[in-house]
């Protein structure tokens, strides 16, 4: 499968490494020299602007960091795209802004799926992250075949839209669950408990969570808050924002976000 990706940066690298070890002749954008030489080593074809990465591309993949830079690039990405071809939006964002890309692109014949990603680096890297895709069965189909090659499982979760709606919730619960960490540790430690005791003892018990087993790894709350932190700080952000648009609200989540991104 042809495959055009924009984004190699720290989770888009080992998507392209994948991609290009299972066969898929992948070319991903590289800025500037260093960056093309980087594109190179992951076994892809580097080039240096949106529209030679999509040239011709049957799947074109955006894993970049913001949904700011989804909006700015994709209108005029959709433009270069091949007709029938199928644009994957791996960017965590506003449902609304898949919806619109998707409205835009079906008038010249192109799919889109958004599908936001549940892991990180290391999972892609094993082939193993998860993938909560939204579009048409038959563009999610189409976009399987290339996400296959670093996603396991790859769950169609409904129409367009419906990818970021479902990691939305992922976000918030697994932020609340960080800050119901957070404020355990702080019940233990006015109990008297040391903490990596409490943590490592708290992964056997009913208590159990990928939360919990990153932080107790990491021998600490505030440790594993401040090396995450930017990316929870940024899904909470995204996931209250969202919320808002969509005019709803986190209930009695809330309070559990602000004890995960303080």
């Amino acid at each position: 499968m042809r495959v055009g990706f924009i984004g190699a940066g720290r989770m888009g690298a080992p998507m392209v490494r994948r991609l290009s070890t299972a066969g898929h002749q992948v070319r991903a954008l590289g800025r500037d020299d260093e960056k093309r030489t980087a594109v190179a080593d992951l076994g892809a074809e580097p080039v240096s602007s949106p529209r030679e990465a999509v040239e011709g591309a049957d799947v074109t993949i955006v894993c970049v960091f913001t949904d700011e830079q989804v909006r700015d690039l994709c209108p005029d990405l959709i433009d270069e795209m091949a007709e029938g071809s199928v644009l994957v939006l791996h960017t965590t964002g506003s449902p609304r802004t898949a919806e619109a890309l998707a409205a835009r692109a079906s008038a010249r014949g192109i799919a889109v799926v958004d599908a936001p990603v549940s892991g990180g680096p290391h999972d892609i890297a094993a082939g193993t992250v998860t993938v909560f895709a939204g579009g048409p069965e038959d563009a999610v189909t189409r976009a399987r075949e290339a996400m296959s090659a670093y996603a396991d499982p790859v769950l169609h979760v409904g129409p367009v839209g419906s990818g970021q709606r479902v990691k939305l919730v992922n976000n918030a619960l697994f932020a609340a669950q960080i800050g119901a960490v957070a404020e355990g540790v702080r019940l233990g430690d006015r109990l008297g408990i040391d903490e990596a005791t409490l943590l490592t003892a708290l992964t056997h018990g009913s208590a159990a969570s990928r939360a919990l087993g990153g932080i107790a790894a990491t021998g600490s709350a505030d440790a594993f808050i401040a090396r995450v932190g930017e990316f929870i700080g940024k899904d909470v952000a995204v996931v209250r924002r969202t919320a808002s648009e969509l005019d709803s609200d986190l209930g009695r989540l809330e309070d559990l976000l602000d004890a995960a991104i303080k």
